[in-house]
């Protein structure tokens, strides 16, 4: 029996990647660990691995397919003694069949009036097919036992058509008291209309006074306005004067993810103004003593934006209640400072994570962002290098940007936004005084981190930027 290779999920977010490339041909001998195929992520290329032996008998997706579902079946392996020309690929345009419904997800039908096959309707559906699931309230002592309808499904659900339910609603009847004889029990306009005929049908109960609704297990999620569509959109616009450039999956990823941030995530912005003179002063003297190699290359030169994650990163853990994220119904506090680092590259952005910042001397910072960030333009990064992290950094100084408001990346609390660094007049001991400073924003998300305690964060910020020799120590 052939082996079925499936579209991996190369991270818990990914539902489609792209086949970039197969790295095997059918009739190859593939053996467990062979790197058999690229996938493009929204993020990253990644190499796929087999991990069982046999023959590559059949490649049912071809390389420079997009979109193609995680669980998809992508090829065919022959087993030992198996003929790889005997091995064919399922009918249905090469794509694995779709998992069946999950058993308990479908209401049973009774046994009473069974339905066609054809008829099933997986899972809740009901609400694609044009039946509505009414929730109803458990009866009350007066009531007694729940009427053995075929409508009343599993717990205290009934399952009905929209007309049905509109009839028994004029007609003052219960409609949890219809037998239903529809699929999987449902109640149809029919039933409606005969339990009226034979007078077996309960009324409704008079509607109760308003009360709070029950607590429910998870709050739903927030109605996201919606954009205007394409053709509405290019029709503000003459024919021929705009050129249409096709989204590509980490341009579609960006948009669906900052969208849904400013829309769910109550942002907040504090800012303040930074000297430079002392850390640019240390910077230069900690570039000057780089050793060099044999071409004259010296082994390290760190950046202003090096000291700011590391400044970043410090006063975290001396403010650690701004060290965390918003998790739905409750906050993690993170016990170490993971920095995400903005990068920007030709068609959208990463921000790889800088691991335990507080921990790591400016060097290694500086030499670890300077990785991440050259894979992240080849778009070599793994997943576990831009995921995670509690904040980030956007730095946009040497653009000359003076000062901007970073959009959060969730589940992250916070984002800082740099500015670039210049010559200002300042008031010092009474008189005007020239120094090099710089504008940061910091971008928090209200549940996590309110006003006082952001404040706290920035003021401990500006204390190492100013004071640069308290990162060294």
């Amino acid at each position: 029996m052939p082996i079925n290779i499936l579209m991996p999920a190369l991270s818990p977010t990914m539902e489609k990647g792209n086949l970039a490339k197969w790295l095997k041909k059918e009739g190859d001998t593939v053996k467990s660990g062979d790197v058999i195929a690229e996938i493009e992520t929204d993020k990253a290329t990644m190499e796929v691995e087999a991990v069982d032996e046999g023959i590559l008998a059949k490649i049912v997706v071809p390389e420079g397919t997009a979109d193609v579902p995680v669980n998809q079946l992508i090829a065919l392996i022959a087993g030992e003694g198996e003929d790889p020309k005997s091995v064919t690929a399922p009918a249905a345009g090469g794509a694995a069949p779709p998992p069946a419904p999950k058993a308990e997800a479908a209401p049973a039908a009774p046994a009473a009036a069974p339905q066609p096959q054809a008829n099933a309707i997986p899972g809740d559906a009901s609400a694609h097919m044009g039946y509505a699931r009414v929730d109803q309230a458990p009866a009350g002592p007066a009531q007694g036992a729940k009427p053995d309808g075929a409508g009343q499904a599993a717990g205290n659900r009934v399952f009905a058509s929209p007309l049905a339910k509109r009839i028994a609603k004029e007609a003052g009847i219960d409609i949890a008291s219809v037998r239903g004889s529809g699929p999987h029990g449902r109640v149809v306009e029919k039933d409606v209309r005969a339990a009226l005929q034979g007078g077996g049908a309960k009324p409704a109960a008079a509607p109760a006074p308003a009360a709070a609704p029950a607590p429910a297990g998870k709050p739903a999620a927030p109605q996201l306005a919606q954009s205007a569509s394409a053709d509405q959109v290019k029709a503000m616009f003459e024919a021929g004067s705009y050129e249409e450039v096709p989204l590509d999956g980490m341009r579609k990823t960006i948009a669906k993810r900052l969208v849904e941030s400013k829309q769910t995530v109550p942002h907040f912005y504090l800012s303040l103004d930074c000297e430079l003179d002392a850390l640019m002063a240390l910077r230069e003297q900690i570039n000057a003593a780089a050793g060099k190699d044999k071409d004259g290359k010296p082994a390290y030169k760190l950046s202003v934006n090096d000291f700011v994650i590391k400044a970043l990163a410090i006063a975290l853990q001396r403010v650690p209640a701004a060290n965390a994220v918003w998790a739905e119904d409750r906050i993690l506090k993170m016990k170490h400072s993971d920095v995400g680092v903005a990068v920007a590259i030709e068609g959208g952005l990463f921000t790889p994570v800088v691991r335990k910042a507080e921990q790591k001397t400016l060097t290694a910072i500086s030499a670890e962002v300077k990785d991440m960030a050259g894979r992240a333009r080849t778009r070599r990064l793994k997943p576990e290098e831009y995921q995670g992290g509690s904040t980030a950094v956007s730095n946009l100084g040497m653009f000359g940007i003076k000062n901007f408001q970073a959009v959060i990346n969730p589940p992250q609390g916070t984002i800082l936004a740099v500015g670039a660094g210049e010559n200002r007049v300042v008031v010092k001991n009474g008189a005007p005084a020239v120094v090099q400073a710089m504008t940061v924003t910091l971008s928090c998300d209200h549940r996590v981190v309110d006003g006082a305690l952001g404040a706290e964060l920035l003021a401990a910020f500006k204390q190492l930027i100013e004071n640069p020799m308290g990162m060294l120590v």
